[in-house]
């Protein structure tokens, strides 16, 4: 631009500034209909292999013939939490379902709502055209299409047999199956964050994405102010009220879960993790939560450990452009009643966390080694003869 300066008029100056704008601007555009015509090219994918299925099934015989057995019929939900490593985690899934012989879906609502609508959870209208918001996908986001019935959510995660053992995945909060009738209710995990560092990913990553999708125009690109100085200004981006996330993801689908500051929420939330949830871990220590997964459910998760620990790591994601906020922001944001809540969840669930670790594993020379079986049975009548 100096050598500009020199060469040029100052109204050809301006005008290279503007063409150079303009194409800057095209480029962008370009980029943003490439990923859509991507994703419109993954769906129609998605919905072929969906099709396959069915007219395989149609071949060998009635749903309801199929028979699984009891360690097959499993299914897992892991409704992620935003910013939590929640990709990295999933992404050790998908490296391992070939391997372990089960199936990975996605379950993208539409705009990642977290909160399905009762005729999602429940109903679609139309039961041969027209397909649920909700993306269920084995490899890419497969929009699940049953024709001649109406399709149930719920009902399909459950009994859709040619994907079971299934893993599911998606930004969704916690769902209540034994509301719907279900008898055998899918198996819950989660993990959560430090509430402030899970605020301050997130507001960098919708800045300047992260490595695993680098060339992704994200919704606040070009805005360069750092999280300190939007704090300062009071900004919305990172306002206390945007701490309120974990809290009524693992709350559910009620609306007072979504009301920011509910103390009914926080009880809910902690209800739910202890009772609905197999096992919740922490971001901080996400090694520890996977090889408690691979000790306790090793039909998916065998071989999961030494993936983390020694593998290429293709499964971890960083937010790029991250700025560590200073301790006068921290201090800030942790005088609001809303942070002291999502903290004590989050401190709860940590507590927990650590409760059921030290309860499965030992330490020697520095290393976390899973407890063998510590129970038997005996004095067991009648006897045989």
């Amino acid at each position: 631009m100096g050598l500009l300066r020199i060469m040029l008029p100052p109204k050809l100056q301006l005008l290279a500034v503007l063409v150079f704008g303009v194409a800057v601007l095209f480029l962008e555009n370009q980029i943003q209909k490439l990923e859509e015509s991507r994703g419109k090219l993954e769906r129609a994918i998605a919905r072929h292999e969906v099709r396959e299925i069915e007219q395989r099934h149609t071949v060998d015989g009635p749903r309801q013939d199929v028979t699984l057995d009891e360690e097959d019929d499993v299914v897992i939900i892991y409704n992620r939490v935003p910013k939590t490593a929640s990709t990295s985690f999933t992404n050790i899934a998908y490296d391992l379902c070939a391997k372990n012989k089960y199936h990975v879906l996605h379950i993208n609502t539409t705009k990642n709502n977290p909160v399905m609508s009762l005729q999602d959870q429940c109903v679609c209208r139309e039961p041969r055209s027209e397909v649920c918001n909700i993306t269920i996908s084995s490899s890419l986001s497969v929009k699940q299409m049953f024709p001649d019935s109406r399709v149930r959510f719920v009902k399909n995660v459950t009994s859709w047999k040619e994907m079971k053992p299934g893993f599911y995945h998606g930004h969704i909060s916690y769902l209540d199956f034994a509301k719907f009738g279900v008898k055998k209710k899918p198996i819950y995990i989660n993990v959560i964050r430090d509430p402030i560092e899970r605020l301050v990913s997130y507001y960098y990553f919708l800045r300047f994405g992260d490595d695993y999708r680098p060339g992704l125009r994200r919704r606040k690109q070009g805005d360069k102010k750092t999280f300190d100085e939007c704090v300062a200004a009071g900004g919305s981006d990172c306002a206390p009220e945007k701490l309120w996330l974990q809290i009524p993801f693992f709350c559910g689908h009620s609306s007072e879960c979504w009301n920011v500051g509910s103390r009914w929420a926080l009880e809910q939330a902690k209800y739910n993790l202890i009772n609905e949830y197999f096992l919740v871990g922490v971001t901080e220590e996400l090694e520890d939560f996977i090889m408690l997964l691979e000790a306790a459910l090793p039909r998916f998760f065998r071989g999961a450990t030494e993936l983390y620990r020694t593998g290429k790591k293709s499964h971890l994601r960083k937010t790029t452009e991250k700025k560590l906020p200073t301790k006068e922001t921290i201090a800030k944001l942790q005088q609001s009643e809303i942070w002291k809540m999502e903290n004590e969840f989050y401190e709860f669930a940590l507590e927990q966390f650590q409760f059921v670790r030290a309860h499965a594993v030992r330490e020697k020379d520095g290393e976390l080694y899973i407890l063998a079986q510590n129970f038997f049975y005996e004095k067991i009548y009648p006897k045989s003869n």
